[in-house]
């Protein structure tokens, strides 16, 4: 059987320019057309008075330009809602194409700290799919990340910010991501390398982390990594560069390199060697550096199936099929944590599990206003999840069953004899 793509794609700007759209249109391709569930993250620009126009012309990019639909996954803020957060966070774990671009990276990482949208980012570069980090999510991706609006705008000394390392996380590559690269709008001030000029890149090299580098993507460029075949090509109007210490090499279209290769490019660089030499070891050396496929985990393996087990029965209308499944994938989270196992994939195991929840209540809104002969299986089925989760004592996904029946218009009530729930018209209690 072919490996799920996962691929991660890096944009330095134009996400929704026309260059940019026959990229978009290529990675839902590899996925598997236009059909393919996707996602966009408003997070980045969710302080913006016009955020949601913002949301409004991406998605009308995506369903015009590149002939896909795409949902907002909407978390603006760490501060919303436990259900709305929620919602975002199976939205971006449900659909196979998910992008985050402009705005502010400071602000995302902000929100994103200590919260779970990270992990299903990542999720997307270890199970399949495409993630696709344009112009300021790109900035987040690397080990450190540049505050830009604090420094270009506020007048703040150059400094970096702990990224999210998902990069690190899923090639190795120990990098800053700068996009907006070779950026001229500033006409007779320097803004290239997203905004900082060559003075304050300067500065703020000396200041990297040891060990790692400035990858630089350009305005319209896409960099693409493969992480199953191991390689690296490069998509767009420009190039993109490895830079250590002033010192740099750059690769254009049509150049694949081996992933690893940019990494040993940057190794090149700070041993001294000539630029020249560096760039022809790394495209001579791509031909075998392709990094094989990492084996998946046995959990994560036992997840996808009992995920896919939900989603057929719901699809299906057997409800109580969809609810052993929900039973069963939280009995195996259960034990392994029982057992002291503490890793990526239980954490991914354990965002499914919500996730799944999620889409149980979506189910039970869509027929909240139906007859009680509809609604009746799937609320119940909700509150048998929810039972098991008040018998683990797991408060949070009890409470997130409670807030989904809740939106609906359900009231829940709980007693000695069990949980009840009426519908929003007063309805007798059931169960």
């Amino acid at each position: 059987m072919t490996a799920a793509p996962r691929i991660l794609a890096v944009m330095g700007s134009g996400e929704t320019a026309p260059a940019m759209a026959k990229v978009h249109r290529a990675l839902f391709e590899r996925l598997g057309g236009p059909g393919v569930p996707g996602a966009i993250v408003d997070t980045p620009y969710g302080f913006q008075e016009n955020a949601d126009e913002l949301s409004a012309r991406t998605t009308e990019f995506f369903a015009t330009s590149v002939g896909s639909a795409v949902e907002v996954a909407s978390f603006r803020s760490r501060d919303v809602d436990a259900v709305t957060q929620a919602t975002a966070v199976a939205r971006i774990r449900e659909a196979r194409y998910v992008m985050a671009g402009p705005g502010s990276p400071s602000y995302a990482l902000r929100q994103w700290a200590g919260g779970p949208v990270p992990a299903a980012l990542g999720e997307k570069l270890q199970g399949g799919g495409v993630l696709t980090m344009a112009s300021a999510a790109a900035l987040t991706l690397g080990v450190v990340t540049i505050p830009v609006y604090e420094i270009y705008k506020v007048g703040e000394d150059p400094r970096w910010l702990e990224g999210l390392d998902l990069l690190g996380a899923a090639t190795g590559l120990r990098a800053a991501v700068v996009p907006h690269y070779d950026n001229a709008e500033g006409g007779h001030h320097d803004t290239r390398f997203c905004y900082m000029g060559e003075r304050r890149l300067r500065l703020l090299e000396a200041m990297l982390p040891e060990g790692a580098f400035v990858l630089g993507v350009d305005s319209h460029t896409a960099l693409l990594l493969d992480l199953e075949s191991g390689v690296a090509s490069i998509a767009g109007l420009g190039g993109v560069t490895v830079r250590v210490d002033g010192r740099s090499t750059r690769f254009t279209g049509g150049e694949g390199i081996a992933i690893e290769a940019l990494g040993e490019a940057a190794r090149g660089l700070a041993t001294g060697k000539s630029v020249d030499a560096v760039r022809e070891a790394a495209i001579a050396g791509s031909e075998t550096g392709a990094r094989p496929a990492r084996p998946a985990a046995p959990l994560r393996d036992e997840m996808a199936q009992l995920e896919g087990a939900f989603i057929a029965s719901l699809e299906d209308g057997k409800v109580p099929d969809a609810v052993a499944a929900l039973l069963e994938l939280d009995g195996a989270i259960s034990a392994r944590v029982r057992a002291g196992e503490d890793s990526p994939d239980l954490d991914n195991a354990s965002a499914t599990f919500r996730s799944l929840i999620v889409r149980l209540g979506e189910r039970a809104t869509a027929g909240a206003n139906g007859p009680r002969a509809t609604l009746a299986p799937i609320v119940d089925a909700l509150l048998e999840v929810r039972n098991a989760a008040r018998a683990n004592r797991d408060w949070a996904v009890a409470d997130l069953i409670r807030d989904r029946l809740a939106a609906a218009g359900i009231e829940v009530r709980d007693g000695d004899g069990g949980s009840t729930w009426v519908d929003a018209g007063g309805s007798a209690p059931a169960r």
